[in-house]
C-alpha cells in the first residue's frame, strides 16, 4: 500500500465516520470508517517506515573497488 492509498483510506474514512448522517440498517458507516483511518494510518506508517530507509529512491548499491598500488617494479641487480 503506497502513501496515496493510505491518504485516500483516510479520507474516506474520515467522511464516513464524521460527515455522513445516514442510517443503513446492518451497516455501522462509523465503524467503518474509523476502520478506513485506521487501517489508513498503519498503512502511511509502514509506507514512511519502508520509504523513508532508501530515500523514496528505492534501495541503493554502493560498488568500490579497492587494490593495492606498490608503484613501479624495477630491476633487481643480479650477480654473477
Amino acid at each position: 500500500m503506497g502513501i496515496g492509498v493510505s491518504i485516500f483510506l483516510l479520507a474516506v474514512g474520515a467522511i464516513l465516520a464524521y460527515a455522513v448522517d445516514v442510517t443503513v440498517s446492518g451497516v455501522d458507516l462509523d465503524t467503518i470508517g474509523v476502520i478506513l483511518m485506521i487501517v489508513g494510518a498503519l498503512g502511511l506508517i509502514a509506507s514512511l517506515l519502508i520509504f523513508g530507509r532508501s530515500g523514496f529512491g528505492g534501495r541503493r548499491t554502493v560498488v568500490t573497488d579497492s587494490y593495492v598500488d606498490d608503484g613501479p617494479v624495477g630491476r633487481r641487480p643480479v650477480d654473477y
